[in-house]
């Protein structure tokens, strides 16, 4: 074995990249469309035909995973458990008490430990009890669901397994692809978001469980395929290294008779044809006898490829480049054909069907392998913790030193990133070091932002080298351009022809920016050279840019490389930006003599072009990406005076969807302080927790309206949000913070802000869990408190019930200024309504909205409701969709609207099981009705004859409504004479909603009647029918025949 190359790494971690769960509730009529098919009642079938042999392997084949997977649910389990009287009261307490410790993994080890020794029954129990906590514990579901999908798993898997709990790296099991610039991509995985994330659903794997596990539970006969991705440097190669070195001393993998380790950098030397028995002759040569033997059993090969992202031929599963030699397939080891081939058949199981691979690559070529049946993916995440202060320990012999250079990087949020790999680690303490060793140095020069870091690494190069080059600029000029030609071709890997072509010649003083790697006496070629890490590649390719006479084409290059899509230059131009700053570019001026004062002011005049640009141009994922990649090109530009001039008039930003690291906020800060006012700043689904709210808090409070929709805040992001915003300045009036996974914990921090930040007059909850205790600690101190100005609050989805119902009745009577109330999606039921009831018909309460939607109402309720639409002062809207309220229910709410006090302005009653029955009534009273505007009917039963009854009222002179919603409602073309007869003469009509009924093209002579008679008509949505094309095309022909009207079809 060949060990080669510096990656460094001692304690890596995998992880999984999970995606949480989906905007399930953002449209009502989601809910119309769930399955009914429970998952759990099939797989607590599956589990019940086994026998207890089969249980006792299946426990025995998943343990491992189920240690940890068990952490979050251990209370429900145990308890479960002893209530069978499976296990003692005692046990259940110990086992209770050290998960109530915050000793999670002994807590499920003890109690596994204990249903092993219990026996069939409790194993039995114990799987019985996952089944009811799946949904609570991602980790438990995602195990189910495999066995769900694959049934029970051969034994002959379990008998493969080897322990090897020596091994130090450790691995966790991804799901889907992490696609971000090496340098940057690591932030969010922070110490708390890891171990919480870890903690609820990400898996830890250990480098002998990428094969023959239950990890790898997609094997087939054709063999397995295992995917490790990381960032450079992180330590791929290191981790495939010590797992040859363990196969070869008996430690692991002992099923396979040979392991083959190839490097793709080497594999590029190989630009002919060749077969693969030829391929091992040259890198393992004492096997030329003997390989017949081993085509024979290729159960036993497992071949590793390290490093897909420096392979240069093209690699392409799918042949989506429709490239013909791509189709080409090698099934015969004898077959000669290109190397890429070789790869792709071996993976794909064409060559050698029963081999294992495993490859290995950085994350942003991942897309590379998408077609590819993986059956483990798995990424290195790094340094953790005390791993990061450990590793200074030990590069500084003085502890002293250790300590203070490791407080500069926890202190700078942008470092401290960086340095969760061991390769950045090193480029840290190498530049950071004199600073701190130097007595009386003036610690405020200290790098701060990345381009200084990096300025300081190759200044230290010039300080200790320099003197062995006659003309450093020159020589630095020449590994410049290198550099970017490997960047522009995403080549890292430097062969001795590439040195001469730039007219450079290994020396000293090259030696300090270049590493030698011997390939070994076996390899095609003997010496290559590469960068210590890519981002000094891209760092001297951008320095070059500032040493080079020829200034002129600098423009034309920054430019070109803005507008590659792929990403590759992003780094590059941030290093640039930043050596236009007199703060970067000094130190190295000192050696390299002063940057040409053109080129300079060039480079500050396009970052001022490229973020006026981007600003102008925002707006979806593209854009969105694009301004981010140009703040960053300004804040390391460091330049007050261009930052704000470009984001001070900026009023929205938005970067919703985009997986934004620390760095990002950092960067995003930084904008924001330049900004007079941000009216609206959404941060929607970029999952930072309050990692990035720490990144963030300085400038929050200048926002207007706050969107941190999913962000995945935690109850302990709450506290960092609020004191963000508690400044006597905030300016704060909407905040959204649903679907963060808020619980009644954090309601003091709530209570805290509602209190404390006056202007805020909005707050959105929804989709959290802050349950009847959370939500009254809020009413009780907030809302009740006269500091206290909201007056729309969102509360939906958040596990409510009706013993809530009484304290939010309080608070209508008593806080005049809440006007919006949305309780949607909460168990209040028939009973919590009465005190809603209540609260509503006293002349105090100001609510003019109310959402009800799913709350679990029925006709005993209609009474109540009646009273609220006929008595209430100040509601307008009422939302009582997804109910069940029935015909019964709705022709008692019919007689309310029929009383001249009722003032309601707009009433959901979608799916709440109506039928044609209920319709006559309902109709009359809307003739009668002068108040109400919109009416939803949605997902009911009504057809033709009850929508015939409901839309007649319209044409009547004292019905004003504006908006019919009849979506899904048992529509057919028998019914389009009537409707169009109807409606024709409703003069307030402006929008009609006739989706997803039954309607075909025999309906569109009639359709487009009404469309052209009915002059109000604005809008009318006919999606989701059964229209041909034409007919769709007749009908989107008229869209044109008046201002205003909008056809969707």
């Amino acid at each position: 074995m060949r060990v080669q190359g510096r990656e460094e790494g001692e304690h890596k971690d995998l992880m999984t990249h999970h995606t949480n769960m989906s905007d399930a509730a953002n449209k009502k009529e989601d809910h119309i469309n769930e399955t009914d098919t429970d998952p759990s009642c099939t797989i607590t079938g599956l589990l019940a035909s086994w026998d207890d042999f089969k249980l006792f392997q299946l426990t025995k084949f998943y343990r491992e995973r189920l240690e940890p997977a068990m952490e979050g649910g251990v209370h429900g389990v145990s308890s479960m458990l002893t209530l069978e009287k499976l296990i003692s009261g005692l046990d259940h307490a110990k086992v209770c008490e050290l998960a109530e410790k915050g000793e999670r993994a002994e807590s499920s080890k003890l109690l596994l430990n204990l249903v092993m020794k219990k026996g069939s029954q409790a194993r039995r129990v114990m799987w019985e009890a996952f089944v009811k906590i799946r949904n609570a514990v991602p980790k438990i579901d995602k195990i189910l669901k495999e066995i769900l999908d694959h049934g029970f798993v051969p034994y002959d898997y379990i008998k493969v397994t080897v322990d090897s709990s020596s091994l130090t790296g450790k691995l966790k099991v991804r799901d889907r692809m992490l696609v971000e610039h090496e340098l940057l991509a690591r932030g969010r995985d922070r110490e708390e978001w890891r171990e919480k994330s870890i903690q609820r659903e990400l898996e830890k794997i250990r480098p002998d469980q990428l094969f023959h596990s239950s990890f790898s539970h997609r094997k087939s006969q054709n063999g397995s395929l295992a995917a490790v991705a990381g960032v450079a440097g992180i330590g791929k190669t290191t981790m495939v290294q010590k797992i040859v070195h363990d196969w070869a001393t008996g430690k692991i993998y002992q099923n396979f008779q040979f392991v083959f380790f190839f490097k793709f950098r080497e594999l590029n030397a190989i630009n002919c044809t060749i077969n693969l028995s030829n391929l091992i002759v040259i890198f393992y040569p004492y096997l030329r006898n003997i390989l017949e033997n081993l085509w024979e059993n290729p159960e036993g090969l497992l071949f590793i490829f390290d490093g897909l992202d420096e392979f240069r031929d093209k690699i392409d599963f799918d042949n989506s480049q429709g490239d013909t030699e791509s189709l080409l397939e090698c099934t015969d080891p004898e077959f000669r054909c290109k190397m890429s081939t070789i790869v792709c058949s071996l993976i794909q199981h064409k060559l050698l069907p029963g081999c294992s691979v495993l490859v290995t690559t950085r994350p942003n070529f991942l897309h590379v392998l998408e077609m590819a049946e993986i059956n483990v993916w798995a990424e290195i995440l790094g340094f953790v913790g005390e791993e990061r202060k450990e590793y200074f320990n030990r590069f500084f012999e003085d502890e002293a030193l250790a300590e203070a250079v490791f407080k500069h990087v926890e202190e700078n949020e942008i470092m401290y990133t960086m340095s969760c790999n061991p390769s950045c680690c090193w480029i840290i303490g190498e530049a950071l070091g004199t600073f701190f060793s130097q007595k009386g140095k003036n610690h405020q020069q200290v790098p701060k932002s990345i381009t200084q870091l990096y300025s300081y690494y190759i200044y230290n190069i010039l300080k200790n080298h320099g003197r062995h080059v006659e003309n450093p600029r020159d020589v630095l000029l020449k590994v410049g351009k290198m550099a970017f030609a490997g960047v522009s071709e995403k080549n890292v890997v430097f062969q001795a022809g590439d040195l001469i072509q730039f007219q450079l010649q290994p020396s000293q003083f090259l030696s300090g920016f270049l590493m030698e790697l011997l390939e070994g006496e076996d390899s095609p070629r003997n010496m290559v050279y590469t960068f210590p890490h890519f981002t000094i590649q891209e760092f001297v390719a951008a320095l070059a840019q500032f040493l080079t006479p020829d200034y002129g084409e600098i423009l034309k290059l920054l430019n070109e490389a803005h507008g590659t899509a792929d990403g590759r230059f992003d780094v590059f131009l941030r290093f640039v930006a930043g050596l236009s700053s007199p703060g970067s570019a000094g130190p190295l001026e000192e050696f390299l003599g002063p940057f040409p004062d053109r080129t300079v002011c060039q480079v500050v005049d396009w970052v001022r072009e490229m973020v006026e640009r981007e600003i102008e141009n925002i707006g979806g994922d593209t854009g969105n990406r694009n301004l981010l990649n140009t703040l960053h090109y300004l804040f390391e530009s460091q330049n007050t005076e261009v930052a704000q001039a470009t984001v001070g008039p900026v009023e929205t930003l938005s970067f919703s969807y985009l997986q934004l690291s620390p760095n990002d906020c950092t960067v995003l800060n930084h904008a924001i302080s330049f900004c007079d006012t941000i009216k609206h700043l959404d941060l929607q689904s970029c999952a930072l927790q309050c990692d990035g709210i720490q990144r963030l808090g300085p400038t929050l409070h200048k926002c207007q309206n706050l969107g941190l929709v999913k962000y995945q805040l935690g109850d302990a992001g709450v506290k960092p949000l609020t004191e963000a915003l508690m400044k006597p300045d905030c300016k704060i009036q909407k905040m959204r913070l649903e679907n963060n996974s808020l619980t009644a914990s954090c309601a003091e921090d709530l209570v805290s802000a509602v209190t404390a930040i006056h202007s805020l007059t909005d707050l959105q909850l929804g989709y959290n869990k802050l349950g009847d205790a959370g939500v009254n600690k809020l009413l009780s101190d907030a809302l009740k408190n006269p500091q206290c100005n909201i007056q729309s609050l969102g509360l939906s989805f958040n596990g409510l019930t009706a013993s809530c119902a009484k304290d939010i009745a309080s608070v209508l009577t008593i806080k005049n200024s809440l006007k919006s109330l949305n309780l949607s999606s909460n168990e209040m039921g028939d009973s919590g309504l009465k005190w809603l009831s209540v609260a509503l018909r006293n002349p105090a309460s100001k609510l003019q909205k109310l959402g009800l939607w799913a709350v679990g109402l029925t006709a005993s309720c209609a009474k109540d409701l009646a009273s609220i639409l006929s008595e209430t002062h100040s509601l307008t809207e009422l939302d009582l969709g997804f109910n069940k309220l029935g015909d019964s229910g709705v022709e008692i709410l019919s007689e309310a609207l029929r009383k001249p006090n009722c003032k309601i302005e707009e009433l959901g009653l979608d799916h709440n099981d109506l039928t044609a029955s209920c319709t006559k009534v309902l109709g009359s009273a809307l003739s009668q009705n002068s108040s109400l505007k919109g009416l939803g009917l949605c997902f009911n039963d009504l057809q033709d004859s009850g929508v015939k009854q409901v839309a007649a009222a319209l044409s009547g002179p004292d019905c004003k409504i504006q908006s019919l919603r009849l979506k899904s409602v048992g529509l057919t073309d028998s019914s389009t004479d009537d409707l169009v007869a109807v409606l024709s003469n409703a003069t307030s009509l402006k929008e009609l909603d006739l989706r997803s009924n039954t309607f075909t093209d025999n309906s569109i002579i009639m359709l487009r009647r009404l469309i052209t008679a009915q002059k109000t008509l604005e809008q009318i949505q006919l999606a989701e029918n059964q229209f041909s094309s034409d007919g769709k095309t007749q009908l989107r022909a008229l869209q044109g025949i008046r201002p205003k009207l909008n056809v969707i079809i």
